[in-house]
């Protein structure tokens, strides 16, 4: 027992969050339930998203019923890519990325060649609620094919390497780059085998990388060094994740971004309980973090003052930054 106090002791104080405080202190107190749609559904983010002038990957189109699966073609029309996903998926379940045509049928970002009924098919299984929260009655998403910026090509094995940056009441706390394996099917989700790289708020460079719950410096397939990397346009990754406080109402959230070689930033999706993986990748905890935020939100109340998102950007920089940006 006494070890157990011990280890519970030296994570409480460096700060560790633990999922029970995260739910009880963050994602009950400041996520109003009412607001979740918003976020659980990637259709409704994107609509609101592009009516706020927040830049996300361009719609084709949606498929609600059996019935419009007809239209897929139409959609597509003569597109040679394009990502199919679930409206209500998580973890990367379900999601289909198509990178070229071959011969009338279709490839994989794995290199696997399809037919369009096994599109057909996935689709169908996407909107019988296979891969939805709750297994509801789900929508098929078709969207614009993200290219990784090619500063990920050491780093990164196929897929399309995100950014997730932890987000309370409009103010970024922690950031972590997550880069694709062979292991994880080139999808970034740490639970599939993605790796985890701590990203340094002030300056957008990266940190230590967290593989499977364990610490490492390299890239499993690529074999190259993951921290040291300068990830382009940080600030503008930054203002985005800021301005989603106000795009989604939620106060506790991750938001999930990539880095494309011709748009620039774009935001992929939002999430009301984010993972606490990201802890181990920046050898730090969320907890004093997040205090102080809510002790500069106190005083900024008892002045009766409020943050622009270009102000809460400079304060998580100045005070959670590695190294002291230069603004």
């Amino acid at each position: 027992m006494l070890g157990l106090w011990r280890t519970w002791k030296g994570l409480s104080d460096k700060g560790i969050m633990g999922i029970n405080r995260r739910n009880a202190d963050y994602v009950l107190k400041y996520n109003k339930r009412s607001l979740y749609p918003i976020v659980d559904d990637k259709i409704i983010t994107k609509e609101r998203a592009i009516e706020a002038g927040i830049h996300v990957p361009e719609m084709y189109g949606i498929i609600e019923t059996e019935k419009q699966i007809e239209k897929l073609e139409t959609i597509i029309g003569g597109r040679q890519d394009f990502v199919i996903k679930p409206a209500q998926g998580a973890g990367g379940d379900g999601i289909l990325v198509i990178a070229d045509r071959f011969e009338g049928r279709y490839r994989t970002v794995s290199g696997r060649i399809i037919s369009l009924e096994e599109i057909e098919q996935q689709i169908s299984n996407i909107l019988s609620g296979l891969y939805s929260l709750g297994g509801h009655r789900d929508r098929a998403l078709i969207e614009y094919r993200v290219t990784p910026d090619p500063i990920f090509k050491s780093i990164s094995y196929e897929g399309v390497p995100d950014i997730r940056i932890i987000v309370l009441m409009g103010y970024p706390v922690m950031a972590m780059l997550r880069l694709p394996t062979r292991q994880s099917n080139g999808k970034a989700n740490l639970h599939q085998g993605a790796i985890g790289v701590g990203v340094d708020l002030a300056t957008g460079v990266t940190l230590q990388g967290t593989w499977l719950n364990n610490k490492i410096s390299k890239h499993p397939d690529t074999t190259n060094a993951v921290d040291g990397v300068q990830l382009p346009n940080w600030d503008g990754f930054m203002k985005l994740a800021a301005g989603c406080y106000e795009l989604c109402g939620l106060g506790y959230i991750g938001v999930d971004m990539v880095l494309d070689q011709d748009k620039g930033p774009l935001i992929l999706e939002l999430n009301a309980r984010p993972g606490l993986n990201i802890q181990i990748a920046n050898d730090c905890g969320l907890t004093h973090r997040a205090h102080a935020v809510e002790a500069h939100l106190a005083n900024l109340k008892k002045k009766g003052d409020k943050d622009t998102p270009e102000q809460r950007v400079k304060f998580a920089q100045e005070l959670f930054g590695h190294v002291p940006a230069k603004i």
